[in-house]
């Protein structure tokens, strides 16, 4: 199979929607083309509007003007500065921290090597950033001789059909490689039990590997932003308003830098000079410590007036208005986009501001953890060649860091409360999570304890076993120690024995 995310050759341009048009392709199945066909179909429509919205993640985005203030000298120099669409998803994507796998206690699954083999927190971040970007994102599982690939793609470069009745992915296509001028060169297609690996051959026609996984779903699991019944695969937090928004910015900003050219220069006019007193260098008549115009004919000194500059505050504060139309549209506090409103903002204030967006993280954690615990599924089953998971690899979750900041004096407090009432609760995983540890710090503590408790157990037997008197199996008891209280004969040199009422028995000693 084609190894996903591996580009022979540097992308320096679009890729060539043209190029992936297939009539047909060597090794696939007949009954597979129209979806295949379908998928390229999707890809070549979404993927304008995809690189319009990199664009805007990556600030590069083009100047766009109205043509009436701004003079041709700036606005052919200016290079986009407004990077309010990279805020609005990194602020969000940042409350989605995964914290590893709850797992009972035990991993029969090797589900935790599994994960470092994957890189799965790794490919993770970088799935949840791309979907915020673009509405969705996907994480492709394929497998070969070094074993399970899990890979995060970009809906870029990738295009995907739902399957609304099972309510999961009917089909999946990933580009894989390209050529330097964008002709598309390779690129995999996900279908129920089976995977195609396409490449273009040496004649330019399309050339496949099937491969067979016996899944009754694609081998890939989508991470949906914003998920709504007219839209199955997501909504982009980079929306038309935001774009739009993040235009008027970048004018208001550009129509300051204009202000601020002139603004910098003094305004000056004489009245009465003639126009050959100016014949030098203006910036140096400026500047210089002493300068003189002659009079005129009639001996009438010029008169100096200065203009007073335009102020710079109308930008400023349409600028301010913009940003909060931007914090309105992204659930963003004022304060993250650069804005100081005239009072301090105080704690409580900020804590409701952040409530938004902490609830919509709380929201797509969960919607995250349900492809992330398919995706599980799927891996381990490929992995051991399960046809259906088991059913207590079904019980582990995904766990996620909190979206919300609190105190650890606030946490402490709750904690103490809880634990008075619910014992249970302070040695719980619940309850440590609630206190703020992370998962490795919860599973460290509870192996604590655990050695720690093994360890008290050993030492009680080893107190038990050296006190209580019990012999070995003839009966004699340790060395150094009196009389046996069995009736029979002690050791050499230790004393008379006594039966069980305190008397002497009738044996002698040695």
């Amino acid at each position: 199979m084609t190894d996903e995310g591996i580009w022979s050759a540097a992308v320096k341009r679009p890729l060539d929607v043209n190029s992936l048009g297939v009539g047909g392709i060597d090794g696939v199945d007949d009954e597979d083309m129209p979806m295949i066909r379908a998928l390229c179909k999707v890809w070549r429509d979404r993927y304008p509007y995809n690189r319009i919205r990199s664009s805007y993640y990556f600030a590069r985005y083009r100047f766009k003007d109205f043509g009436i203030s701004i003079p041709d000298r700036i606005r052919t120099n200016v290079s986009a500065c407004v990077g309010w669409p990279a805020k609005a998803v990194r602020a969000l994507a940042d409350l989605s921290v995964f914290d590893g796998w709850d797992l009972g206690g035990i991993d029969p699954y090797g589900i935790r090597e599994l994960t470092d083999e994957t890189s799965l927190e790794l490919a993770i971040p970088q799935t949840i950033v791309s979907a915020y970007m673009h509405g969705c994102a996907f994480l492709t599982i394929t497998k070969d001789a070094e074993g399970i690939i899990v890979t995060p793609r970009s809906a870029e470069y990738s295009a995907a059909i739902w399957d609304g009745r099972h309510n999961w992915l009917a089909a999946v296509l990933t580009i894989n490689d390209a050529t330097s001028r964008g002709r598309i060169t390779a690129f995999n297609v996900f279908l129920p039990n089976k995977v195609y690996a396409v490449v273009r051959g040496g004649r330019g026609r399309w050339e496949a590997e099937r491969i067979v996984t016996n899944w009754p779903e694609p081998t890939a699991v989508p991470f949906i932003s914003d998920p709504q019944l007219s839209r199955p695969l997501g909504r982009a937090r980079i929306t038309r308003p935001l774009m739009a928004l993040t235009d008027m910015g970048f004018r208001t900003l550009v129509r300051m830098e204009a202000s601020a050219e002139f603004y910098s220069v003094p305004k000056l006019w004489f009245l009465g000079a003639p126009e050959d007193a100016f014949n030098q260098d203006t910036w140096s008549s400026l500047v210089s410590a002493i300068n003189a115009i002659d009079g005129d004919i009639d001996g009438k000194n010029p008169e100096l007036h200065q203009i007073s500059q335009a102020s710079m505050q109308p930008h400023s504060d349409m600028l301010k208005t913009i940003a909060l139309v931007v914090a309105s549209e992204t659930n963003l506090p004022a304060d993250n986009l650069g804005i100081t409103l005239d009072n301090p903002t105080s704690a409580e204030a900020m804590a409701a501001a952040e409530r938004k967006l902490t609830r919509e993280a709380d929201r797509q954690n969960r919607l995250f953890g349900l492809q992330l615990e398919r995706l599980l599924r799927m891996t381990v089953c490929l992995r051991d060649g399960l046809a259906m998971p088991p059913d207590d690899l079904k019980a582990v979750r995904p766990v996620w860091m909190p979206t919300r900041e609190i105190s650890d004096a606030a946490r402490a407090d709750a904690y103490v409360k809880i634990s008075g009432v619910n014992e249970t609760y302070a040695n719980s995983t619940v309850g440590l999570r609630r206190l703020g540890l992370t998962n490795d710090e919860i599973t460290s503590l509870q192996n604590e304890v655990t050695r720690s408790q093994a360890r008290s157990v050993l030492d009680m037997l080893t107190r038990d076993g050296g006190a209580d008197g019990v012999g070995d199996a003839g009966g004699r008891g340790p060395t150094g120690q009196s009389a046996i209280p069995s009736g029979e004969s002690g050791p050499a040199g230790v004393g008379t024995a006594v039966d069980g009422a305190g008397g002497t028995a009738g044996g002698q000693t040695a």
